[in-house]
């Protein structure tokens, strides 16, 4: 009887961290998605979505191949710059 007794002492004791634990993360993960309404969440991905697209659609001028000479040009150029940046 004593046997059962400290091992089921020894169980609660271990678990009680566990049962801790548990609580508080449902309180930190109910504060941020509970406070705005369905819609103000969907108007929040469509802003989104928005952004992204914008993003992509920046007038920017198409990209030209560059010749062997300009990229070694450009190649050298980096190379110089990253020992001018170790010094």
């Amino acid at each position: 009887m004593k046997r059962c007794a400290a091992l089921l002492l020894a169980l609660l004791m271990a678990a009680g961290p566990a049962f801790a634990q548990r609580g508080e993360r449902e309180v930190r993960g109910a504060g941020k998605n509970q406070s705005m309404s369905k819609d103000q969440r969907q108007r929040m991905r469509d802003d989104m979505r928005e952004v992204f697209r914008d993003r992509n659609r920046q007038d920017r001028p198409p990209a030209r191949q560059l010749s062997p000479q300009e990229r070694e040009q450009l190649r050298r150029d980096i190379q110089n710059a990253n020992k001018d940046l170790r010094k």
